[in-house]
């Protein structure tokens, strides 16, 4: 007499996708070869009780360490806390001798509520509840990640060699990221609208008699503002400035943003980075920066870069500055220079890869001198942390 399978007459596809879609809800990173291993394993040996599954579930879907508590408390509220039993032919048949933990899970009964996306019964308050918009925040990241890419999110920049820097540079120009806008003037007819469009609703009601059955809104029609990105590739930023050209080269490539790298004069890397090949783009950018890797003029380059004829760019738009702080210049400089930068850019984000350091403090004099005039200072010093650089540049978030 062979032994009745826990998973009898369920779709094992349908069952590991939804099971996979509730991990990656609660921060467990599941690919698609993880999900098609489940499944494999489930047809190999078909489990006959909750420790069985879980076993073959964690082996296939859980692929680093950090990831096990997340997963315990998923896998407990889909199957060991749920309110009937996990077989949906439990009440039919009898079951094989369990354990004590099975033996209270099944003896509850069904007088609680169930719900669930599940192909069976999921605690409801796992399902039913949407996540707040602290967990929103906190997912920097796409839920699906090429494994390669998730392989070096947390993994700092500057430990990155040359072929995952590139391999970085293609994800990035593949991701999707907002754009910064600006409110224009004119306005277009949107159902969301806040002004009554008068003459579109009555043109809208020659199809229902002349009778205005639905009013048109008006929205005002945003338009996209310029990004100017300012990188420092001085001997302290060396292990940095690849990754950040990589960056640079996202919004290089899009035709509204302009690119410079700076140590002691003021080079511009737009058309370079502009090259649709990441490594052709990357070494003439590298060409073109003669002083690399030497000093740092930090205010010297931007009062550069405001005199120059690609400073009226930055009136009205975002200017993001890649730097660690450290500079020749006298402080006074600086902090006049910022003056003017930030009262001609609309907004201002300063990427400091030190910032990430435990216990880091802007005590260098630079730093503390451009601080003031910036409106988001963050670390940007992993792959993790590059989507909140792009929700400060389109505004969506700051962290002064």
């Amino acid at each position: 007499m062979t032994t009745p399978s826990l998973l009898a007459g369920v779709d094992r596809a349908a069952f590991a996708s939804a099971f996979g879609s509730r991990l990656r809800s609660d921060g467990v990173p599941v690919g698609v070869t993880g999900l098609a291993a489940f499944v494999d394993a489930l047809a190999a040996a078909p489990p006959d009780r909750v420790p069985a599954l879980y076993w073959l579930a964690r082996v296939t879907l859980v692929s680093r360490h950090d990831d096990l508590p997340a997963f315990d408390r998923v896998f407990d509220a889909a199957f060991r806390d749920s309110v009937l039993a996990v077989d949906p032919q439990a009440r039919r048949q009898e079951l094989p001798a369990s354990t004590p933990r099975d033996a209270e899970v099944e003896g509850r009964g069904a007088a609680e509520g169930c719900a669930g996306d599940l192909p069976w019964h999921t605690r409801a308050s796992l399902v039913a509840s949407e996540p707040t918009p602290e967990e929103e925040a906190g997912r920097v990241l796409p839920e699906l990640l090429p494994s390669a890419v998730a392989r070096i999110a947390d993994t700092p920049m500057e430990e990155l060699d040359p072929a995952e820097l590139a391999l970085l540079g293609r994800w990035l120009e593949e991701s999707a990221h907002r754009w910064p806008t600006r409110r224009s003037r004119r306005v277009r007819v949107r159902p969301n609208g806040r002004r009554v469009a008068l003459r579109a609703t009555i043109a809208a009601s020659r199809r229902t008699g002349w009778e205005p059955m639905r009013l048109q809104h008006y929205q005002p029609v945003r338009r996209p503002l310029t990004v100017t990105l300012v990188c420092d590739v001085s001997q302290s930023m060396q292990s940095y400035a690849s990754a950040y050209l990589h960056l640079m080269r996202v919004f290089a490539r899009t035709g509204r943003a302009e690119t410079f790298a700076f140590s002691t004069s003021l080079s511009r890397l737009t058309p370079a980075l502009a090259h649709r090949s990441v490594e052709v783009a990357i070494a003439q950018a590298e060409q073109r920066v003669v002083d690399r890797y030497g000093g740092t003029h930090l205010a010297s380059c931007l009062r550069e870069l405001l005199t120059s004829r690609h400073g009226q760019a930055l009136r009205g738009g975002v200017l993001v500055v890649a730097s660690d702080g450290w500079d020749s210049d006298p402080p006074e400089l600086l902090a006049a220079t910022m003056a003017r930068l930030r009262r001609r850019s609309r907004r201002v984000v300063w990427l400091n890869p030190r910032a990430a350091a435990p216990g880091f403090e802007p005590r260098v004099g630079s730093m503390s001198a451009a601080l003031p005039y910036c409106d988001a200072f963050l670390p940007a010093h992993t792959l993790r942390a590059l989507p909140e650089v792009f929700d400060a540049i389109a505004g969506v978030s700051s962290r002064a």
